[in-house]
């Protein structure tokens, strides 16, 4: 049943990809219909920085073009919002008369050079034709074109396919999945050890590796899809959504191992269960709340997929799901805050507060990451905010889970704290199992 799920969870990812624009490569007609009922509707969008960046236009039916007196016109980001919130009314010809720049399309290929950029910002394709702002329409034949939007590389040619915006994640990605790769080598042997042996953490083990395997596996895809996007402007759509799909399944994870823990500390803590230890997710009532705001959270981040069909946007905060998304995160980080400041101000054992305000910092860490760097991309220009959020909350989660390893791990706070008292802690301690690696 749970692979049933996670497949129907692919699909559905797979299925918000492909119904909107995935790469900087455009397929398609060009459409006089479409372009006549949604005149205000870019057929792409881009950010172009540096003096040679370069439209490039392919069409197969030149003659369908010339009669149709097809053309293109690009925007600056800035300017067409100037023009749409505008007091002037203008008509829908004047409108498209001030484009900064603008392309008739009359040649099997063509190229346009958008050149003198002071700062990468977002330009608006938009196709035009002699019906588009007239009242009378006749049926014509779509124009089928291929579009390659391309920014200069390091030696000054356009053939770079990423957009300013997202510059600098492939490599990225890259030394993310070598961290990954090196850490494995070195921790991986010991950490298979301590789980196999079942200690009194076996569970929370078992359920942060699961959740730091889905985050390299969707570091892993996310540089597949990144490597193929660099040669094409395409990349590969099933890995962008299975990176996307991997880092859903590990947030569930971790925000369930995170609020089961806590909750129940504080419902132990409440009911004065001091006759026996607390278990792993044990009590009805931190299992319900559990459930509920995961399955909120899990709702929220498809949602969030629909709305943002840009694969190497996952971790953006446009539009009413990301902001929802982004209230659960701060109002969960508060609640779990507000339940272990409770249990730290009670607890009158000095290592068991440093366990409990470590444990803390882990879950704040990884909660508010995205808000905190959300709010602070807004200082920054545009093209910036992406990397900054996607890259931030990346390092910041990693962070947060390595906090949680060397707490759940390390025998020199854990075992002491267990060894007092075993009240607090989420499973029992056997005094056969002294011996622990370092993470």
């Amino acid at each position: 049943m749970r692979w049933r799920l996670l497949w129907l969870l692919l699909w559905l990812l797979c299925a918000a990809g492909w119904w909107g624009a995935g790469g900087k490569t455009l397929r398609g007609g060009f459409a006089s219909a479409a372009a006549r009922l949604e005149p205000w509707r870019p057929v792409a969008g881009f950010q172009f920085h540096g003096d040679h960046a370069v439209l490039c236009v392919r069409i197969k039916n030149v003659a369908v073009a010339v009669t149709k007196a097809a053309r293109l016109h690009l925007f600056q980001a800035q300017e067409w919002q100037k023009l749409q919130n505008s007091i002037q009314d203008h008509s829908c010809t004047e409108k498209f008369s001030k484009a900064q720049l603008t392309m008739t399309v009359n040649h099997t290929e063509q190229n346009l050079t958008v050149s003198q950029i002071p700062y990468p910002e977002t330009w608006y394709v938009f196709y035009v034709d002699k019906f588009t702002c007239e009242e009378n329409y006749s049926e014509s034949e779509d124009i089928q074109f291929e579009m390659v939007l391309l920014n200069p590389d390091a030696e000054g040619n356009p053939l770079d396919h990423f957009s300013a915006g997202e510059s600098g994640l492939h490599e990225f990605f890259f030394l993310l999945v070598l961290a990954y790769f090196v850490t494995a080598c070195i921790y991986a042997q010991s950490l298979w050890q301590t789980i196999k042996k079942r200690g009194p953490m076996h569970t929370v083990l078992k359920v942060l590796t699961v959740a730091l395997l889905l985050q390299a596996g969707s570091a892993f895809a996310n540089y597949l899809h990144f490597s193929s996007y660099s040669r094409d402007g395409v990349g590969a759509p099933f890995m962008g959504s299975l990176a996307e799909l991997c880092d859903i399944v590990s947030q569930i994870q971790m925000l369930y191992l995170l609020l089961s823990l806590c909750m129940g500390w504080t419902i132990g803590r409440m009911k004065k269960s001091h006759g026996r230890p607390l278990q792993w997710d044990s009590t009805p009532t931190s299992t319900g709340i559990a459930v509920v705001v995961v399955v909120t959270q899990s709702f929220l981040l498809i949602w969030e997929q629909f709305e943002d069909t840009n694969y190497h946007s996952y971790h953006s905060h446009h539009g009413l799901a990301s902001g929802l998304l982004i209230g659960l995160k701060v109002c969960l980080a508060l609640s779990l805050a507000a339940g272990l400041h409770q249990i730290i101000t009670v607890e009158r054992s000095t290592l068991k507060r440093e366990f409990y305000i470590t444990f803390a910092k882990a879950c704040i860490l990884w909660f508010l990451c995205h808000p905190c760097l959300a709010t602070i991309s807004v200082i920054f220009r545009e093209y910036q905010r992406e990397k900054i959020i996607t890259i931030g909350v990346i390092l910041c989660q990693c962070i947060s889970m390595v906090i949680l390893y060397r707490l759940f791990l390390s025998h020199s706070l854990y075992w002491e704290v267990s060894s007092l008292s075993s009240v607090t802690l989420p499973l029992t301690v056997s005094s056969g199992h002294k011996n622990r690696h370092h993470f």
